[in-house]
């Protein structure tokens, strides 16, 4: 097969894959197409997806992006050689998916290799999540797809001790309770490595809102050595090489909205098992605009993990919560640690969803590590919480990451504006999207001060003239964007309680 060479052109450019662009002359000659691969040959021989132009590189060039540069060490103008190269095996294994057919573990060994070494396409991942979304997977399928994802990525070894978790599938704004759960397990001296995401389509992920306080980009020996010293960590996901197939199939998942439940699960389960977690409490919030509308859905998946758990020698307990609204009254970075702090010094206007959401959550965990009796682990979590030692545990692990706790309040936008009730009623529901869409319209979480404050939840009678949502914002700009949005998608819906009045038969 005749190769081509070609002389580099270096564009430092983070594309996550191994990429090439080439002038369409040069990719005619090779008889290659955009979406085609071609084996890419300097001191060693790398397989590279094309994309072509017929201005930005010229004939007898090839673009170089940053992946490639660092992996040939090459800069412009160096010579490398191009040979058309085949699609990969994985290919024919994801079309076999897309007819309804089992997988075998090699197969989907083959899928997760080129998922991370970055050889598939993002059109090809698309057809991936698509035919599981469409066709499922058995748990057979899906334990294989977990241990594959855990086992092409860094694992954490804590030598054989029990390592805790905790995880929540989302959904729900406001849910905080990552920083009042895991200093409260730690503090009872169990081990609690957790990870947690940032925010991309949500209002403020727990990295997003832990940031406020320190660092929390920490690479797996940190994360090892902080845990071994504090019982706990509250880091960053993505600062560390776990299930690294995980990341990348979620960049495709978003845009086409879709989240299979067999791609969920072994993408909860495999970044678990890498941290090294044998023991996890599931949260698994349900209601109105939620990811899980019903109970029943929320039983059904509950039961997934827990199978799922037991084939990977870890044990699960499932938590149905109430996700039909947020958790406490704050959404967005600052204003969410403020809350959490007020939760951890004890004070009076904590409020009662996200203390009781927390210390069922973590009560589980220290039934689960023989601190206390079955049933016992509530009293016990906010026994630990009121006394003090889940705020000292909380600081101390804040520290051991590089950040401070302050002795006030986290400063918060500057610039705010009071949505307040036009009528008397009762607040009959907050919707969910609409309160992310708004703090998103406010600038979380990228801007840590910006979010909002709800005043009233579901149930509670509301007065003509009081306060409903107070927003905030780093930006008088933003702020203006966000009332607009606010007053043209209210996210509080009040309702009376007289709902229509009767007054002539033929109404009826």
């Amino acid at each position: 097969m005749m190769g081509r060479e070609l002389k580099t052109r270096i564009f430092d450019i983070d594309l996550g894959k191994y990429q090439v662009l080439l002038h369409k002359e040069d990719a005619e000659a090779l008889g290659v197409h955009p979406g085609d691969r071609v084996r890419v040959q300097n001191d060693e021989t790398v397989t590279a997806l094309v994309d072509t132009t017929d201005s930005v590189v010229q004939p007898g060039e090839v673009g170089v992006f940053l992946e490639l540069k660092t992996r040939f060490d090459v800069g412009d103008g160096a010579v490398l050689r191009l040979y058309p190269a085949e699609k990969p095996q994985s290919i024919a294994a994801i079309k076999k998916k897309m007819h309804k057919a089992k997988l075998s573990k090699e197969e989907i060994d083959k899928i997760i290799v080129d998922v991370v070494d970055g050889t598939l396409s993002d059109v090809e991942l698309s057809a991936w999540v698509t035919a599981l979304e469409i066709n499922d997977m058995d748990m057979e399928e899906i334990e294989h797809l977990t241990r594959s994802m855990v086992k092409y990525g860094e694992t954490i070894d804590f030598g054989g001790e029990v390592v805790f978790d905790k995880h929540s599938i989302g959904g729900v704004p406001g849910n905080k309770i990552t920083l009042l759960v895991v200093p409260i397990i730690a503090a009872e001296g169990l081990l609690i490595p957790k990870t947690s995401s940032r925010a991309v389509t949500g209002a403020a992920g727990t990295a997003d809102v832990m940031e406020v306080f320190g660092p929390v980009n920490l690479n797996a020996e940190e994360i090892y050595r902080i845990t071994k010293k504090t019982g706990g960590v509250m880091c960053w996901g993505g600062g560390v090489n776990l299930a690294p197939a995980d990341d990348i199939i979620i960049r495709v998942e978003h845009p086409l909205s879709l989240d299979p439940p067999a791609q969920l699960l072994a993408s909860v389960m495999a970044k678990k098992k890498a941290v090294g977690a044998n023991k996890l409490v599931m949260d698994l919030p349900t209601g109105e605009g939620t990811k899980l509308p019903t109970v029943d859905d929320a039983r059904k998946l509950g039961r997934m993990f827990m199978e799922l758990g037991d084939r990977l020698d870890m044990e699960v307990e499932c938590a149905i919560t109430y996700g039909g609204q947020p958790v406490g009254k704050t959404i967005g970075c600052a204003l969410e640690a403020n809350e959490a702090l007020a939760a951890l010094r004890g004070l009076d206007h904590a409020p009662r969803s996200l203390i009781e959401k927390s210390v069922a959550i973590a009560g589980i965990a220290l039934e689960m590590g023989g601190v206390v009796g079955r049933g016992l682990g509530h009293a016990r979590a906010e026994e630990v919480l009121r006394s003090g030692r889940a705020l000292a545990k909380f600081t101390e692990i804040v520290e051991a990451q590089g950040g401070k706790v302050p002795k006030g309040d986290i400063p918060v936008g500057k610039f705010q504006e009071t949505i307040n009730a036009t009528d008397d009623g009762y607040v009959a529901g907050i919707n969910n999207k609409a309160i992310v869409a708004l703090a998103r319209a406010t600038g979380s979480p990228r801007d840590k001060g910006a979010g909002l404050f709800v005043h009233h939840k579901r149930g509670d009678k509301v007065d003509q003239g009081e306060p409903l949502l107070t927003i905030y914002a780093e930006s008088e700009y933003k702020l203006r964007e966000a009332v607009a949005l606010a007053k043209k998608t209210p996210p509080v819906r009040l309702e009376g309680m007289l709902l229509q009045r009767l007054h002539d038969i033929r109404e009826i």
